[in-house]
């Protein structure tokens, strides 16, 4: 249940935002949740790496589902996902912050790519 005002303005956030928007939210957390499991490794803090591992690879799988398999772009996006799931998941079993670095790169990479299309395109329907 929502009680406090942050969450309720999360949700009317949620709610509300256009789908490139509410993808780079995606993006952010899964971003936040790696650099939170990278510094509990560092930490050796291994309950918070594995919860914040665990809740990227979470984040990870919605990113999956939000494919369209229309697009032949789906199949390389949701193979590069599953990629970084598993490094993910040996970050996780071996407690090494190399393969969480290496996802986290992708995940920056990937989502500045898609702040630029999500950019472009508002920019062309504004000038419709």
């Amino acid at each position: 249940m929502i009680t406090s005002p942050h969450q309720r303005y999360q949700q009317t956030q949620l709610n509300t935002a256009p789908p490139g928007q509410l993808l780079l939210m995606l993006y952010d957390g899964a971003i936040r949740f790696v650099r939170m499991g990278i510094a509990g490794i560092e930490e050796r803090n291994f309950e918070k790496a594995n919860t914040n591992l665990c809740k990227a690879q979470g984040v990870i799988h919605e990113l999956i589902a939000a494919l369209n398999f229309d697009y032949p772009i789906s199949k390389n996006l949701s193979q590069v996902y599953e990629y970084m799931i598993h490094q993910l998941i040996t970050a996780n079993l071996k407690k090494s912050k190399k393969p969480a670095d290496e996802v986290l790169i992708y995940l920056l990479d990937l989502r500045e790519a898609w702040d630029t299309a999500n950019k472009s395109v508002n920019s062309s329907q504004g000038h419709a």
